[in-house]
């Protein structure tokens, strides 16, 4: 990657603790930015602080307790970064899992838990942070989102519905916002490394444990690329992710609002 530097600029991650948004925190402090992370699991939190605390000592770090979707605590949230740091340059919404359901089995509430989890971990973060976002010279929000939005599955029913929705949201988002001279982007990630397929893994394990030819993380997950059709032949890494979402969120996509880049190895079947 080319190397920017970041120094006196402040990037804030929402779902910093683990995966994706843990090495997108890790970029932006390696560029020299002060950065802020939130997450809802405070054991993860606390241990994903201590990670970067030692991976870069002396950085301008803070970390705390946050569930997006109360708007209360994403409102204490902003207050504090503003009141630790004094500006905000760089906005990540990075938040939700997939769920898994067709339209047959995913009843009522199902369905308003996915579309609010998709829509308000967006919406919420970037109400709190706009009004300080506006003072930044060059101002960013991107949003980890979903090849389901343009690439729907039926076993996903929901969560394909909500992520295209969010689509929407961001493309709408940067018009508005353009005159505030805020740009809006997205990433679209097809499979990702992440702890929700870590413990898929376990599971298979636990279900073979008696088997001496059980498969290797890597051979189970290639074996799955493989099924899937990925023309890459593996899952993606949260650090891949993460260096597209460091290209949208810096002056290196200085004239790009609106879009989205797809990081999926190739899944992507539309033109």
């Amino acid at each position: 990657m080319i190397q920017i530097d970041l120094t006196g600029q402040v990037a804030v991650v929402t779902g910093g603790s683990s995966g994706i948004g843990l090495a997108t925190a890790r970029l932006f402090l390696q560029a020299g930015a002060s950065v802020a992370i939130c997450g809802r699991d405070s054991d993860r939190l606390d241990a994903a602080q201590a990670s970067l605390a030692e991976a870069f000592p002396g950085a301008q770090l803070l970390a705390a307790r946050c569930d997006v979707l109360d708007a209360e605590q994403v409102n204490a949230f902003a207050a504090r970064v503003t009141e630790r740091f004094g500006r905000v340059d760089m906005l990540v919404n990075n938040a939700g899992q997939g769920r898994i359901s067709t339209f047959a089995d995913t009843a009522d509430d199902a369905w308003r838990d996915e579309l609010e989890l998709k829509y308000f971990s967006v919406i919420r973060p970037t109400r709190a942070f706009l009004p300080i976002l506006k003072d930044a010279p060059s101002p960013a929000i991107v949003c980890v989102n979903s090849l389901l939005a343009l690439q729907p599955e039926p076993h996903m029913v929901a969560t394909s519905s909500a992520r295209a929705g969010v689509l929407s949201l961001v493309k709408s988002l940067a018009t508005e916002l353009a005159p505030q001279r805020i740009r809006v982007n997205s990433i679209l990630i097809g499979i990702v490394e992440s702890g929700q397929w870590k413990r898929r893994y376990q599971h298979y394990l636990n279900e073979n444990a008696s088997n001496t030819e059980r498969q290797s993380w890597e051979q189970w997950t290639a074996e799955l690329a493989r099924k899937k059709h990925i023309p890459l032949g593996r899952f993606g890494l949260p650090e891949e992710a993460a260096q597209a979402l460091f290209y949208l969120a810096t002056k290196l996509s200085s004239y790009t609002t609106g879009s989205h880049i797809d990081v999926s190895g190739g899944f992507a079947r539309h033109v």
